[in-house]
C-alpha cells in the first residue's frame, strides 16, 4: 500500500510558494495576484496622469478597489482639495484628507511620533494620483 503525503494532494503559488489546491486553475495565490495587480497599477499611475476612475477602467477592476488602496494608504490625490470631492476624512477628527484614514496631527498622536508623512508640494496637478514607494 503506497502511502500518502500530506502535500500529495496540493500545488503551490509560483510566487509566494502558499500551499493551493491542485483545482485551482491559477499559478498564482490571490494575494500575489492582488500583489501584481498593484504593481501594474502603480507602474500605470507612474507613466500617466490619471483619475483613480481612469484607473479602474484601463485596469477593469471595481473603482472600489482603488478606493480601498487610497483608503489603505498606498495611493494617493497629489492635492488635499481633492479628498473633500472623494469625501475622504480623517477617522478620528474629520478633517479631509487625501489618503488613508488618519491626518498627520492625528496618525502622529496615534503612533507617538513626531514625523508624519510627507506632505505633497502645491503646484502639482490637482486630480492625478500618485503611488507610495514603500508597497
Amino acid at each position: 500500500m503506497e502511502q500518502l503525503s500530506l502535500f500529495d494532494n496540493l500545488k503551490f503559488c509560483s510566487v509566494c510558494r502558499r500551499p493551493l489546491p491542485l483545482n485551482y486553475d491559477k499559478e498564482m495565490c490571490p494575494g500575489c495576484i492582488d500583489n501584481e495587480l498593484f504593481h501594474q497599477v502603480k507602474e500605470y499611475i507612474r507613466s500617466k496622469d490619471v483619475t483613480e476612475y481612469q484607473v479602474a477602467e484601463h485596469f477593469k477592476i471595481p473603482h472600489r478597489k482603488v478606493k480601498h488602496w487610497i483608503e489603505e494608504g498606498r495611493i494617493e490625490y497629489k492635492e488635499q482639495h481633492e479628498s473633500k470631492i472623494r469625501n475622504l476624512h480623517c477617522s478620528k477628527c474629520g478633517e479631509p484628507i487625501s489618503f488613508g484614514n488618519l491626518c498627520q496631527k492625528c496618525y502622529k498622536e496615534k503612533y507617538n511620533t513626531r514625523v508624519g508623512y510627507a506632505p505633497l508640494k502645491e503646484g502639482t496637478d490637482s486630480h492625478k494620483m500618485r503611488f507610495f514607494n514603500e508597497s
